[in-house]
């Protein structure tokens, strides 16, 4: 099968065109960059942006299907630049697989998506969106979500799929993020860590993706429907965070800052990128705040269900590859 990957150099995207070029399929991806990796695989590359109608259309002239994974995200920043890549560049991608007759579309979303600033306990996909998000990147997916879902139809099946803190070996958003965050020897949180939170491997993110890609069709039920993918197995913060960094190489001691200081540098920092025009989607801002001391871990009985879904690594087995990986490479 011939499939357009949006986005196919990234961090999630280059694993799916490794995976689909792996089993036989032929790779095509949309991104902005000529990428070696991809070209190693020997994956067809379409330089263009997203949010260009016309790049959109011929990248995906002649596939069969796209999974469209290509996205800005951050945890704060003006709205723009999110609206351009995630709203504008998935209608693009809806218009042309209609002009085209494609009849696939699985979407890469986020759990951010329906994120509240009381976090998610146990969540399932009959969570509502809710009416306001700490931040655009949230908000914008989730406009996005519910494009993909309205196309859903008799010509075109789409489903929705939200990965939840993608992390392994070559990330270059979760861990170097925490790495940043510990040069002076200290690792300053709000709270002291012990929320529940679940993450997603990067083989557990691509394995639901392959796995929908692979079912969807008209009329199945994965048609027209949402999934949450992570490991299934929510722990402390506070684990979850040092074992990522031990991994690394990087053993800190956690110095938890209070509540309602953290919060008060929050708003500050909302209020300051407010101001600015440029995409700055690091650095603290409410949303991150929410995100470091809320729970957010769900129940994945749907996907297992629809899509036929376990997770192909445990969240131990994926810190001793990331341990392996960081011991061999030294990044």
């Amino acid at each position: 099968m011939r499939v357009l990957v949006t986005g196919g150099s990234g961090f999630l995207g280059l694993e799916l065109c490794r995976r689909l070029a792996g089993r036989g399929d032929i790779a095509v991806s949309l991104h902005r960059r000529w990428s070696p990796e991809l070209e190693r695989l020997g994956v067809r590359q379409h330089l263009g942006d997203i949010a260009d109608p016309g790049a959109v259309r011929r990248a995906l002239a002649g596939c069969e299907a796209v999974i469209h994974n290509a996205a800005l995200a951050g945890v704060r920043g003006p709205e723009r630049p999110y609206r351009a890549v995630n709203v504008e560049g998935t209608r693009n991608v809806l218009s042309a697989c209609r002009a085209l007759g494609v009849p696939q579309l699985v979407y890469t979303s986020t759990a951010s998506a329906v994120f509240t600033p009381d976090g998610i306990t146990a969540g399932d996909e009959s969570l509502p969106r809710p009416r306001r998000h700490l931040a655009a990147y949230p908000r914008t997916k989730a406009e996005a979500e519910a494009a993909v879902l309205a196309a859903n139809g008799p010509d075109l099946a789409t489903t929705v799929l939200r990965p939840h803190l993608i992390w392994g070996p070559g990330d270059p958003h979760f861990l170097p993020a925490l790495l940043r965050a510990t040069e002076t020897g200290r690792l300053l949180m709000p709270g002291r860590g012990g929320n529940l939170v679940d993450t997603c491997h990067l083989a557990t993110a691509a394995h639901a993706h392959l796995l929908a890609l692979d079912r969807l069709r008209p009329g199945h039920p994965a048609a027209g429907r949402t999934y949450f993918v992570a490991q299934g197995e929510p722990r402390p913060l506070r684990e979850v965070v040092t074992g990522l960094l031990a991994a690394a190489g990087r053993h800190t001691s956690w110095h938890p800052v209070p509540y309602p200081v953290a919060l008060a540098a929050a708003v500050l920092a909302d209020a300051t990128t407010a101001t600015v025009r440029r995409h700055t989607g690091h650095g603290l801002s409410r949303f991150l705040l929410h995100q470091l001391t809320r729970p957010h871990w769900f129940d994945l009985t749907a996907a297992r269900r629809d899509l036929g879904f376990e997770p192909p690594t445990t969240f131990d087995q994926g810190i001793a590859e990331l341990t392996r990986h960081h011991r061999t490479t030294g990044s």
